[in-house]
């Protein structure tokens, strides 16, 4: 288990302008003034541990002794002997921020700003391991992000981690959602080919997307999409 204090997260203005579908020609004083903000109240930290898969079966593994149920993840796992489970966080202050905060605008694009800087501090994890494994690539998977992985697969995640809450501080709710709130959990593993959850969804409207929804290549993994 590894714990990464150091993260460094710096905020691009243009792209926080485009991830909330503003025009460049837009007056940009008030998100400008919560990039600074979102800046001096984010603490990214990570927690990631060196996994290793002891069993397969067709639509599962078993890592560290925990069974893990999802095809997918089995198939991407297919050629894989270790995986990196992990855990990101923005700690609790932003959170704070926005508990606090009655203007829903300003409520609204501090939680875009946080979720990019989340994605960012995921991003220097992602690096960390390439640089510190000598991994030319790596895809990941999260827990939650397709029903065939379902979001009840946070519990043996965090088992693998150890205890995480002394680490960095995050924790699961009886619900398996993680507090703070600006966390995120997965598995980074080695690949081939760049994976995206998003090839396996069908939802079109997600501002998260990372690629197009692939028919054939969820034909592929065995996921029963309803259309």
């Amino acid at each position: 288990m590894a714990i990464l204090d150091c993260i460094t997260v710096n905020l691009n203005l243009d792209k926080v302008r485009k991830k909330l579908h503003m025009k460049p020609d837009s007056n940009l004083n008030q998100v400008r003034s919560l990039v600074d903000t979102v800046q001096q109240l984010i603490e990214p930290k990570a927690i990631y541990n060196v996994s290793y898969i002891d069993e397969k079966s067709e639509d599962s593994v078993v890592v560290g002794g925990l069974p893990l149920k999802s095809r997918v993840l089995r198939k991407n796992l297919d050629r894989v002997e270790r995986i990196f489970p992990y855990v990101v966080t923005l700690g609790s202050k932003l959170g704070e921020k926005q508990n606090a905060c009655s203007d829903l605008l300003e409520n609204y694009y501090l939680d875009c700003i946080g979720n990019l800087a989340l994605t960012s501090a995921r991003k220097q994890l992602k690096k960390h391991l390439q640089s510190k494994f000598a991994l030319k690539k790596l895809s990941f998977m999260a827990p939650g992000s397709l029903s065939d992985w379902p979001i009840e697969e946070q519990g043996p995640l965090f088992r693998l981690l150890g205890d995480v809450e002394a680490s960095i501080g995050v924790r699961l709710t009886r619900n398996l959602l993680m507090l703070p709130a600006k966390s995120i959990s997965g598995f980074y593993f080695p690949t081939e080919v760049s994976f995206y959850s998003c090839q396996l969804c069908p939802r079109k409207k997600c501002d998260s997307r990372k690629a197009k929804y692939d028919e054939a290549l969820a034909g592929e993994y065995g996921v029963q999409n309803k259309k």
